[in-house]
This record gives C-alpha cells, sequence and structure tokens, in this order.
C-alpha cells in the first residue's frame, strides 16, 4: 500500500464488537496507523482518552453495549481529538458533530481510509 498522510497516525479504538475492533485495527496497522488504545465501553473509552492525551484521531462505534457514545464524543471535542463514527444503522450525520464522517457497517475500507485522512487534513476543525 503507497504511503498515506495517515502514516505515523495514533488513532483510538472505540468498538464493542471484539472482531469489528480487531478487524480495524489491522486496516489502521495497513494504512501505516499506530493503535493508542482500545475500548468497548463508554467508560473505557473515557478513561483510555485520559491515559493517552496523544491521540491524532478516533474512530467511535455509535452504541456501545446499549449505551450511545456521546459522552466519547464530547470528551474528545474538549480535547480537539477529530473522530469518526461508525454505525450498522444507517450513515445519517450526528446533528450534535455535523462534520463528523458517519461510516455505515459492514465497513469497506477505502471508505475508511478516505474518513481518516479527511479528519486528519490540516487545517481541519475538530468536530
Amino acid at each position: 500500500m503507497p504511503p498515506s498522510s495517515l502514516d505515523g497516525r495514533r488513532i483510538l479504538v472505540v468498538e464493542d464488537e471484539a472482531m469489528i475492533a480487531m478487524l480495524l485495527e489491522v486496516h489502521l496497522a495497513d494504512f501505516g496507523c499506530e493503535v493508542a488504545g482500545s475500548a468497548n465501553s463508554v467508560r473505557a473509552a473515557l478513561q483510555l482518552i485520559e491515559d493517552e492525551p496523544g491521540a491524532d484521531a478516533a474512530i467511535l462505534d455509535m452504541n456501545l453495549a446499549g449505551e450511545p457514545v456521546n459522552p466519547v464524543a464530547r470528551a474528545l471535542s474538549a480535547r480537539r481529538i477529530p473522530f469518526l463514527f461508525l454505525t450498522g444503522y444507517g450513515s445519517q450525520p450526528v446533528e450534535a458533530y455535523p462534520d463528523a464522517p458517519v461510516l455505515g457497517k459492514p465497513l469497506e475500507v477505502n471508505q475508511l481510509r478516505r474518513a481518516l485522512e479527511q479528519i486528519s487534513a490540516p487545517g481541519r476543525s475538530t468536530p
């Protein structure tokens, strides 16, 4: 795979389905990214954000075991860490975060790469 603007980027993965989280980690490695950490619940994600202040971006499943990921999105926004959403419920924009890409499941690898490059672009405002 050719070099990209994602080389060396540290990405947080917030996903409650273990197989999807593992697949995301494989794709991130293929893109040249480093997984800054992985969490499967809102509580674990909030702790990870506290423990890993150097993340460049995050991938958020919109529904973590029935719990909305909104507190995690707020914490990332407060730290100016860009993020994108994953969901199995369609790819409509999230009203509170209209600039955050929303990707549907099942995930399309090139779409993930483009969305990560978009949120990581210089001069991009944080959702």
